[in-house]
C-alpha cells in the first residue's frame, strides 16, 4: 500500500532439511549478489552540464550498514572521483545556481542530527552550515546563492514534563504506532556561509508529514519569498488537503498562492512561471498532473496525456517541461511544450530508475536508469533528441551473470482494457521444456511492473521458474481510466486482470499449469490474499508480505487512513458504505485457502499494520492450512538493511521451491 510486538525467532536456514536456494546455478543471480548491488541515487547535473553528482551506496554485510559517498562524474569522459568519505545518511544534493558550490544533507557527528553541508567546487572540504537541534529535511539555495531555505522539525515544547511522564497525548488522525506527540516541521533561512538561522513559519500546520512526505522548497525568482507545500497538520492521512503557500523572507508573512487541495511540488521556470503537481481534477483516483499557474488560473498542461506523472522539471528556456512516468512496461520521459502534445523521448531499453530528472542550463539531462539485465547506472543525454549515454559501470558484476530474459506481454482484460505485465524466463531456459511459474504482484496499487532490473525476479528465475509480474487496474502505467477503474472494485476487478494475464501465459505452452505460486508485498500482498482465497485450487503456494487483509482495520489504524476513502467513496463506519469495505477485504475468503502460505511483515509497520498478518495467520492455521509467519523488528513497511532483505528474499524463494517446484 501507499507504488508493510514480538519478534518471531528464526534461523537463517529456512528449512531444516537443507539450503534449497543453494542449488541455483553459480552463474545466475544469487542471494550473495544482493549485497553487491551498488545503489545510485539523486543525480544532479552541474549548471554548466560538465559534471554530475550522485549519491553512491554500498552494503556492508558484516556490520549490516550502508556506506555512502558523493561521487562526481565527468560528463564527457565518464571519469569518477569521490567527494566525501565516511559519511552517512546523505541526501538532498543541491548545486548553487552558479555551480560554485554543492550542498547536501548528512548526519553530523557533533550534533547527531542531519545537517546541511556546503562544498566549494574549486577545492576544500565540506563546511557544516546548520546546527539544527532536530535535523534538516529539505533545503534550497536562494537565486543569488547567499542564503539557504531549509525545513526542520519543532523541538519538544515541554521536555521537563515529558521526562516526568506527563506525556499523555490526544489521539486524532495518527496511526497506531505513534507513541509520542509528533511536532510540525517549519521553514527557516540561514546565510549560505552559516550563522544564526531565522525562523519564517510557525503554527500547527506543517511542511512535512509524519511519514516524511515533503516537497522541495523553492525560492521565488525575486529572492524575496520561499514557496512550499503546506499540510494542515503532521498526519499523512490528512496530507491530501495540502495547498501551496509562500513565506516572505523579510516579514515572515504567509500567503496561500494555490488553494486547490492536494497541490504540491511547486517549481518556477526560468521565465517565472509557477508549476505544481495535483491529482488530475482533484480526483485522487486519477494520476498526478502538472499544472501551470498563470494570470490567476491553473491549467493542466498534461491533460492530453491523461496519465500519472511521477516527476517533472522545467526545460532551461522555460518553454516546456520534461515529464517522467510509466508507459506500458517502460519508465519513460516526455518533452511537454507549454502548448501542444507531449513528445515521447527515445530511451531505447533504459528505464528511469528513481524518477528524478536533472537538467543543466545548456540542456544536458542526467538520470539514473536500469535495464532488465543490468542494475542502475548514471546516464546522460546531450538533449532530448539524443540517445542515453551510460556514464558509470558500478554494477558491472551483473554483466557476467546468466540472467533470466524479461519481456513485456499484453492481453485483453475484463472490461475491454488493454493490459500488460513482465514475464521473466528461467535463467537456464531450454526451449521445449515446461517450467513452474511464480506470480510476483506489485504493490501500491499506484505503481507498475516494468522492464527494469528486478532482484527478486532474477532470484526466482535462477531456480528454474518463470516469473510473471502483472499490472492490474489501479496501476499507473496505462492511463487515468485504468488507474481509476479500481474505484469501488479493489479486489475482484484487479484479480480478473491478473487471471487474464495468467491465462495468456498458460496458452504459450511453456509453463507447468499444475505448478503455480502467487506472491506479493503490500498491495501485492493484498492481491495474493485475494487470489489465494478466491481461486483456491489454482495455487501450490502463496507468499503474503505486509498484506492488507482487512480494509476496515486498515482505515482505522494505518497512517494514510482517509486516503482509503477515495477507493470506496465513504467511511466504513457509515451505513451506506458498511458492506463494500467488508466485502472487498481478503480475510473473508480465508476459509477457502488450501495452498501452503508464508506470511511476512514488519512488527512496527505503520503503512500496512502487521495486525493484518496476525489476523490471516490465525485464520489459516485454525483451518488447517500449512502456514508459517515471520516478523521483523522494524518500524517500516519493508526492511531497508541488507541482512533482513536477504532473509526475506531467501524465505520467499525457498517457499516457492519447496511448495511449488518440488511438490
Amino acid at each position: 500500500m501507499k507504488i508493510i510486538k514480538y519478534l518471531i525467532l528464526f534461523s537463517f536456514l529456512f528449512f531444516a532439511c537443507r539450503n534449497i536456494s543453494g542449488q541455483a546455478s553459480k552463474n545466475s543471480f544469487q542471494l550473495t549478489d544482493l549485497r553487491k548491488v551498488v545503489g545510485i541515487s539523486e543525480p544532479r547535473i552541474s549548471p554548466d552540464g560538465k559534471e554530475a553528482a550522485v549519491i553512491v551506496s554500498r552494503h556492508n554485510w558484516e556490520k549490516d550498514s550502508v556506506l555512502q559517498e558523493i561521487d562526481l562524474v565527468d560528463v564527457s569522459s565518464g571519469s569518477l572521483r569521490s567527494l566525501t568519505y565516511s559519511r552517512s545518511e546523505i541526501s538532498g544534493l543541491n548545486w548553487s545556481h552558479d555551480g560554485s558550490r554543492l550542498g547536501f544533507i548528512s548526519l553530523d557527528e557533533e550534533t547527531k542530527k542531519p545537517q546541511i553541508y556546503s562544498m566549494p567546487m574549486n577545492g576544500g572540504d565540506p563546511v557544516r552550515i546548520t546546527d539544527s537541534k532536530t535535523g534538516i529535511e529539505e533545503f534550497s539555495w536562494s537565486p543569488d546563492g547567499k542564503m539557504l531555505a531549509f525545513v526542520s522539525q519543532d523541538t519538544i515544547p515541554n521536555p521537563k514534563e515529558v521526562k516526568h511522564h506527563e506525556d499523555a497525548f490526544q489521539v486524532t488522525d495518527n496511526n497506531f504506532t505513534v507513541r509520542t506527540p509528533v511536532h510540525p516541521w517549519h521553514l527557516w533561512i540561514v546565510s549560505a556561509s552559516g550563522g544564526r538561522a531565522k525562523r519564517l513559519t510557525a503554527g500547527t500546520f506543517s511542511i512535512c508529514t509524519d511519514q516524511k512526505d515533503i516537497s522541495p522548497v523553492v525560492w521565488n525568482p525575486d529572492g524575496k519569498s520561499v514557496i512550499f507545500q503546506k499540510f494542515p497538520d503532521v498526519w499523512e492521512g490528512n496530507s491530501w488537503h495540502s495547498v501551496i503557500a509562500q513565506a516572505d523572507t523579510g516579514t515572515g508573512e504567509i500567503k496561500t498562492i494555490i488553494s486547490d487541495e492536494a497541490s504540491g511540488w511547486p517549481n518556477y521556470s526560468s521565465r517565472g512561471t509557477l508549476s505544481f503537481v495535483r491529482p488530475r481534477d482533484g480526483n485522487l483516483n486519477k494520476g498526478n498532473a502538472v499544472y501551470l499557474n498563470e494570470n490567476g488560473k491553473n491549467k493542466d498542461i498534461t491533460n492530453d496525456l491523461a496519465r500519472n506523472i511521477n516527476y517533472y522539471t522545467w526545460m532551461p528556456d522555460g518553454k516546456g517541461l520534461l515529464l517522467a512516468g510509466y508507459k506500458g512496461t517502460h519508465s519513460v520521459i516526455w518533452k511537454q511544450p507549454l502548448n501542444g502534445e507531449a513528445e515521447l523521448i527515445d530511451l531505447a531499453d533504459v528505464n528511469i530508475e528513481d524518477g528524478i530528472l536533472s537538467i543543466s542550463k545548456n540542456g544536458i539531462i542526467a538520470f539514473t536508469g536500469s535495464t532488465s539485465d543490468h542494475p542502475a547506472e548514471l546516464y546522460v543525454m546531450e538533449s532530448p533528441d539524443k540517445k542515453p549515454k551510460r556514464l558509470t559501470n558500478l554494477n558491472s558484476f551483473a554483466d557476467s551473470l546468466i540472467l533470466g530474459k524479461s519481456v513485456g506481454i499484453s492481453w485483453k482484460g475484463e472490461g475491454g482494457f488493454d493490459e500488460d505485465g513482465v514475464l521473466t524466463y528461467p535463467a537456464n531456459y531450454k526451449e521445449g521444456e515446461k517450467y513452474p511459474l511464480a506470480l510476483v504482484i506489485h504493490g501500491g496499487p499506484e505503481s507498475a511492473s516494468i522492464l527494469e532490473f528486478s532482484e527478486l525476479a532474477q532470484l526466482i528465475s535462477s531456480q528454474d521458474f518463470f516469473v510473471f509480474q502483472p499490472n492490474y487496474r489501479g496501476s499507473t502505467n496505462l492511463g487515468d481510466a485504468y488507474q481509476q477503474a479500481i474505484f469501488r472494485d479493489t479486489g475482484e476487478g484487479p484479480a480478473k486482470d491478473v487471471m487474464a494475464g495468467l491465462e495468456k501465459i498458460e496458452k504459450m505452452g511453456v509453463i507447468d499449469t499444475n505448478r503455480i505460486g502467487v506472491s506479493g508485498w503490500s498491495y501485492g500482498g493484498y492481491m495474493t490474499s485475494w487470489l489465494n482465497g478466491k481461486y483456491p485450487g489454482k495455487w501450490k503456494a502463496a507468499i503474503e508480505g505486509a498484506a492488507l487483509n482487512d480494509w476496515v482495520m486498515d482505515y482505522t489504524i494505518s497512517y494514510y487512513q482517509t486516503y482509503d476513502l477515495y477507493f470506496f467513496g465513504g467511511s466504513p463506519w457509515l451505513k451506506e458504505h458498511w458492506d463494500i469495505w467488508r466485502e472487498q477485504s481478503p480475510i473473508i475468503f480465508a476459509r477457502n485457502v488450501k495452498a501452503p502460505t508464508l506470511i511476512l511483515g514488519d512488527s512496527g509497520d505503520p503503512n500496512v499494520p502487521i495486525i493484518n498478518s496476525y489476523e490471516m495467520f490465525h485464520a489459516l492455521r485454525d483451518n488447517g492450512v500449512k502456514t508459517e509467519f515471520y516478523a521483523y523488528p522494524v518500524d517500516d513497511h519493508f526492511p531497508s538493511d541488507i541482512v533482513r532483505k536477504t532473509d526475506i528474499f531467501k524465505r520467499w524463494v525457498d517457499w516457492l521451491v519447496k511448495c511449488v517446484k518440488e511438490q
